[in-house]
């Protein structure tokens, strides 16, 4: 699935590298700012119970 990816993205090899970089950072960065705070918010994980 990856080489079907990668073979996909135009340019020469080192173009490829770059925007597969940049595809990778734009989902990490979806990831941290929307889809893991309200992960957060669902899960109450870092509620104490001892008091």
């Amino acid at each position: 699935m990856y080489a079907w990816l990668f073979r996909q993205l135009p340019g020469p090899l080192w173009l490829s590298i770059l925007l597969s970089a940049a595809i990778l950072a734009g989902i990490l960065l979806v990831l941290v700012d929307v889809v893991f705070p309200w992960l957060a918010d669902l899960t109450h994980l870092t509620d104490s119970t001892v008091g």
